[in-house]
């Protein structure tokens, strides 16, 4: 089993959600984050005065799944996601050790 977890724009999260969807991909974690990359933030003006933005507002995407699965669903993320401008975001892969269903007690694959 692995980890993904994707770091996207948030208006891109419902394509991704669709996307992960036509997978059969059952469920995921969504959290409203902020930070930055190499944009370094932006700067607006509010009531004349100029002020830096350092911490955009982004979406992090949390999913466990088989390991015969990670390929396509970080294809069908990174499809999903990309703008093709600074700041569409990234895919991380973590290898997960063992995941527990509290409910049915369940381990493994069989808890995902």
């Amino acid at each position: 089993m692995k980890k993904i977890e994707a770091i996207i724009k948030p208006f891109k999260l419902e394509d991704v959600k669709e996307a992960l969807s036509g997978l059969g991909v059952e469920g995921m974690t969504v959290s409203e984050v902020k930070g930055f990359g190499r944009q370094k933030g932006h700067t607006e003006i509010y009531r004349g005065s100029e002020y830096t933005v350092d911490f955009l507002p982004k979406i992090k995407i949390e999913i466990v799944l088989a390991d015969g699965m990670i390929g396509p669903a970080t294809d069908a993320i990174l499809k999903a996601a990309k703008t093709g401008k600074i700041g569409d975001g990234k895919v991380f892969v973590f290898p997960v050790e063992n995941a527990f269903r509290i409910r049915t007690e369940e381990t493994g694959e069989q808890a995902v």
